[in-house]
């Protein structure tokens, strides 16, 4: 059985709902991702926020990115799965809520990320397709 830990890239980071979007990118860039996990004082996640909600919710409205805080581009408490998911549960979660990044979860930790790009290196191409057709295909 596939599970999300053989699947995700291990050592997703996160970072405070208080910091700014500035400190955001910054991390981002430095670790060569697309999202970051925002969690509150008890590290418990709160959201996640994405190269793209960056752009578009902070700098192309006017925002500061050194002003603007993670905390306000979150929307909702993100979705997760298990480290020992099976890849199809971690599918129909991500094609239900269609989302294109999962938190790993194991023993309350953030341990991981799945992204496409993982789903892309670890699926035949008919749940690809699947993923692909649910997440983007649906109005």
């Amino acid at each position: 059985m596939t599970t999300a830990r053989d699947i995700m890239k291990p050592g997703a980071q996160w970072i405070s709902k208080q910091d700014t979007v500035e400190h955001a990118a910054q991390l981002m860039a430095e670790l060569d991702v697309g999202s970051l996990v925002v969690a509150d004082e008890n590290e418990r996640m709160c959201g996640i926020v994405t190269d793209r909600d960056i752009v578009l919710k902070c700098v192309a409205r006017g925002g500061s990115p050194a002003d603007t805080r993670a905390a306000e581009l979150c929307q909702a408490t993100p979705r997760w799965v298990s480290a020992d998911a099976d890849v199809e549960d971690v599918l129909d979660a991500m094609e239900n809520h269609r989302v294109k990044r999962m938190p790993v979860i194991d023993n309350k930790r953030l341990v991981g990320m799945i992204s496409e790009a993982d789903l892309a290196r670890h699926l035949d191409d008919n749940q690809l397709g699947e993923f692909v057709t649910a997440v983007y295909g649906r109005p």
